[in-house]
């Protein structure tokens, strides 16, 4: 049975909640806030309810905003839905300038203590930034995640970690040696490389890592350049994207190897104009 305006009104109004209290490093409970939602729907079941929390993850991302973490999106979701989720973005002043601070707070480098534990399988489904279409083009809305992915303090708190993570990867395989020679080029010989990491393989080939880090969650997309995609087609066999997601709570990381696009959906998302 399709959802009303009225529940999906309420779920909306709770997710929003949510997810303000997250950005804005609030604690709360899903499982409270999923159980008081049950008094203003028609009978539906707590399942159906997470469903919906994953519409909403969907058409969050779909416009450029974070989700909240743990609820992963999931798309087919009903036109009122959408409508009403992106009304309430455009009129909740303060919810989105939560959502802006979150994305442009300076980032430290968390400790790493154990590296096993940080690398997880990818995502079924991988995002990357995705073509603006003129369907969500609404005036004064911004899109989060590509500010996000413009935060110089996250991204070498990111690649920072990651050479961390290599040391570690290669001093628990006995190459202490190699582990010496890990080096942040993007740091010490400048930007446009194609990668920001030089590390190695425990027989000593060369490991070219591109790193991309979000405060966000794992399925939250990313931002790559013309220049990256292209090294990492060239250097396919030695390429490896490392992918950090829940940066500042939780930080963990997956590994795109070889070309991006074999992964990845890839989605103009940028132009430059240049003056004949």
């Amino acid at each position: 049975m399709e959802w009303s305006q009225i529940e999906v009104e309420a779920i909306v109004a709770d997710y929003l909640h949510m997810l303000h209290l997250e950005l804005s490093g609030q604690s709360y409970n899903k499982s409270a806030h999923r159980k008081g939602l049950l008094t203003k729907l028609n009978n539906r079941s707590e399942s159906a309810i997470e469903r919906k929390h994953q519409n909403i993850s969907a058409i969050l991302l779909e416009n450029g905003w974070p989700y909240i973490n743990g609820y992963k999106p999931l798309g087919n979701y009903q036109s009122t839905l959408k409508a009403i989720v992106e009304a309430r973005l455009r009129n909740d002043q303060s919810l989105d300038q939560a959502a802006l601070l979150a994305t442009v707070s300076p980032a430290a480098t968390p400790l790493l203590i154990d590296y096993a534990k940080t690398m997880v399988e990818p995502p079924e489904q991988h995002w990357v930034a995705r073509e603006t279409s003129p369907a969500y083009r609404h005036p004064q809305q911004r899109d989060y995640l590509e500010r996000e992915a413009r935060n110089i303090s996250l991204g070498l708190a990111g690649e920072t970690f990651v050479v961390n993570f290599e040391h570690l990867r290669l001093r628990a395989a006995g190459q202490d040696r190699l582990a010496d020679k890990v080096e942040h080029v993007s740091q010490n010989q400048g930007d446009g490389l194609g990668f920001d990491v030089l590390s190695f393989e425990t027989d000593g080939r060369e490991r070219f890592i591109e790193v991309k880090t979000t405060a966000f969650g794992k399925e939250t997309p990313f931002f790559i350049s013309q220049n990256e995609v292209g090294f990492a087609r060239e250097y396919a066999e030695q390429f490896h994207l490392y992918r950090l997601f829940d940066f500042r709570r939780n930080p963990r990381l997956f590994d795109l190897p070889g070309a991006v696009e074999q992964h990845c959906q890839l989605s103009p998302s940028n132009y430059i104009c240049r003056f004949a």
